[in-house]
């Protein structure tokens, strides 16, 4: 007697997940994704997938579309999914360039201050986190930095290992180093740039990270020697740009996204802050800083928008309280953002991770 199932069956399922669409993100299962296994048995279908994302939030909705994808097959009866995830390996053209434990360096940048980078590469580190992966953070503005406030870290020290590493500071789960754990506030750093790039370097090689699927490292606002020294001497994986749609600000942030393409660091994509700002008294929505910058900025580059966030008074407070969005109020709209730009960003890497082999370096006369 034969079976009700067509011994082809298991490749139908294999030809349907991989165009299926993963939630509201745009991307495909096939290209963030793979099918790992797929088991008939008497209209029981066993699917095994295994995606490149951290995506916790996203695997009821991903079994409830693959069963959708599937019940229409002759002879299925019930499908079970099995779902996990690994972030992908960066390449390196040299693996003594690569930091050990870290999977993955996120570059987070801007063009110019003022535009919400370091709380954007803050609540990034979050909702990634949040998604299912090990997170840290570096925060390489040398003269200005935040993020040890932002993580209510204050001004701990790290701990020092045999007199010749540190170990990071942890602030609600993210491993972090920062120059304001090594100064106080008031001592500000009066360094030229190659000392500032120096001291850079010394504390991402000499900082004990932890098993970490991203790095993220919030860069400095321009593309002065410290942008460069990052770009050229640590194997960045990719880079988001941060800016507002206000035109002189995209005119700084599209300096950033050239000086990743010359140094061949893939942008993953473009986040638009203050992007609209509604009054809290009469719900009125006004786009303050123009509107649409961020997408022609993405559109002109041939990167994404991966999100937008509005001109919002709680964002700025609770990261200036040592609680960003992400861990003060996961189930507001804007941690909510967030969470979707991270799902975004690493979609992004994994793809160009696939598509990218560590570059050869030839010599010549």
């Amino acid at each position: 007697m034969s079976s009700p199932l067509s011994p082809l069956l298991p490749n139908q399922i294999e030809a349907r997940l991989e165009s299926l669409p993963v939630a509201d993100s745009g991307w495909l299962l096939g290209q963030i994704g793979r099918i790992e296994s797929v088991a008939v048995e008497t209209g029981k279908v066993s699917v095994a997938l295994e995606l490149a994302v951290p995506a916790d939030s996203l695997e009821q909705s991903l079994s409830d579309a693959v069963w959708e994808a599937l019940r229409g097959l002759p002879g299925v009866e019930s499908v079970s999914v099995d779902i996990g995830w690994q972030s992908p390996e960066g390449a390196v053209a040299d693996e003594s360039q690569r930091i050990p434990n870290v999977r993955n360096i996120i570059a987070v940048a801007s063009g110019k201050g003022g535009v919400g980078k370091s709380t954007t590469a803050v609540n990034l580190a979050l909702a990634l986190q949040a998604e299912g992966a090990k997170v840290g953070i570096l925060d390489a503005d040398i003269y200005g930095p935040s993020i040890p406030a932002m993580l209510g870290v204050g001004e701990q020290r790290p701990e020092v290992v045999e007199q010749k590493a540190m170990r990071p500071n942890i602030g609600h789960g993210i491993a972090s180093m920062s120059m304001g754990y090594l100064v106080t506030e008031q001592t500000p750093l009066a360094w030229r740039g190659p000392m500032a790039s120096g001291a850079l370097l010394q504390m991402l090689q000499q900082t004990l990270w932890p098993e970490l699927d991203y790095l993220i490292i919030d860069m400095p606002p321009g593309t002065g020697d410290i942008q460069l020294t990052l770009s050229q001497k640590v194997p960045v994986t990719g880079a988001v740009i941060v800016t507002t749609p206000q035109d002189i600000a995209l005119l700084d942030a599209k300096k950033g996204v050239e000086m990743f393409h010359k140094v061949h660091v893939p942008v993953l994509g473009v986040v638009e802050n203050m992007a609209t700002h509604i009054c809290s008294n009469c719900g009125h929505e006004e786009h303050i800083f123009g509107e649409g910058g961020g997408e022609q900025l993405a559109s002109q580059y041939g990167t994404r928008l991966l999100g937008s966030l509005p001109l919002s008074l709680s964002i700025r407070q609770q990261a200036d309280g040592g609680c960003p969005t992400v861990a003060a109020d996961a189930e507001s709209a804007e941690a909510q953002t967030y969470r979707q730009i991270a799902l975004q960003v690493a979609a992004a890497l994994a793809v160009s991770v696939s598509q990218t082999q560590a570059p050869v370096i030839e010599i010549s006369d």
